[in-house]
């Protein structure tokens, strides 16, 4: 009897523990289950010069999107990547070995931006074609930690020495340097759900023109804004980085007025909070 006890007693905690990895695989096949990372400034990358009038060139970047992003009859953004040549393969390659050589600690803040959400969008696409055909960018599951999903913890660049993740580039960098919620409409994440991958690179004669154009184009999406009934759904990104668009429903709503269109903007009028939200992680391939 006293045996039967100490077994009983010493299996309990690996059947809780059991029971703990199942939850966890089970909240990994939920699209958005996890919390977003929080934004954590890295100082090393707060270093600029305010003084600085240098240029990058994205030229290279610029006229792969102009090739392989098209604009689909649903008003998403698709990638071709079984389209992309091997000739622009190593082309987009070699642009990221450029910009992994670029010293963007001596340019002005908003020639930074725009490289980061660049070199965010660049290695993301570039990631993908290394694994394509993939039904979701969470299938590249290259990211360290046992539960980890999708390539957003490996690190795939190196800038000025220092290897980065798409995590480090967006949560230690985009975020928490410049604080613009903005940032969420730049920075694509390979799904249909994501803002969409604009076709053209960010520079900095270009920046706030297309972070507006990006927003008016997401906000006035039913992927991102569904009022029915007088009940809000949003898109996940608007749960998960709550803290960026004011932390409160009230706060989210008031921003999505910012860039609704007038019918949408009277709809929202008679809301303050959200019912719903949701998230579709499927490739952001052209069908």
């Amino acid at each position: 009897m006293m045996m039967r006890s100490l077994q009983y007693r010493s299996a309990r905690p690996i059947a809780a523990g059991i029971a703990l990895v199942l939850m966890a695989i089970a909240l990994l096949n939920i699209p958005g289950a996890a919390a977003a990372p929080a934004a954590k400034v890295w100082p090393r990358w707060a270093q600029h010069d305010a003084t600085s009038t240098a240029t990058i060139d994205h030229k290279v970047w610029s006229t792969f999107l102009a090739k392989y992003v098209r604009r689909s009859r649903d008003g998403i953004n698709r990638v071709a990547y079984g389209a992309v040549t091997p000739a622009d393969k190593a082309s987009l390659k070699a642009y990221l070995r450029r910009m992994a050589a670029v010293k963007i600690s001596r340019h002005n803040r908003t020639e930074q931006m725009a490289f980061w959400v660049n070199i965010y969008n660049a290695v993301t696409v570039n990631v993908v074609l290394s694994r394509w055909p993939v039904k979701t960018i969470r299938q590249i599951s290259i990211s360290p930690g046992l539960f980890s999903r999708g390539p957003w913890g490996k690190k795939l660049i190196t800038v000025e020495g220092v290897p980065l993740s798409l995590d480090d580039v967006e949560h230690r960098i985009l975020r928490p340097i410049w604080r613009d919620p903005r940032i969420h409409y730049a920075v694509n994440c390979a799904a249909l759900s994501c803002p969409n991958l604009q076709p053209v690179a960010f520079t900095r004669a270009n920046l706030h023109m297309l972070l507006d154009r990006a927003a008016f184009e997401y906000v006035n999406h039913p992927r991102a804004v569904q009022v029915s009934d007088g009940e809000l759904r949003v898109s996940s990104i608007y749960r998960w980085f709550k803290e960026d668009f004011g932390s409160s429903d009230p706060s989210i709503v008031a921003h999505l007025k910012r860039y609704a269109r007038p019918a949408l903007r009277a709809q929202l009028e008679k809301i303050s909070r959200i019912n719903d939200d949701g998230y579709d992680w499927t490739i952001n391939a052209v069908r």
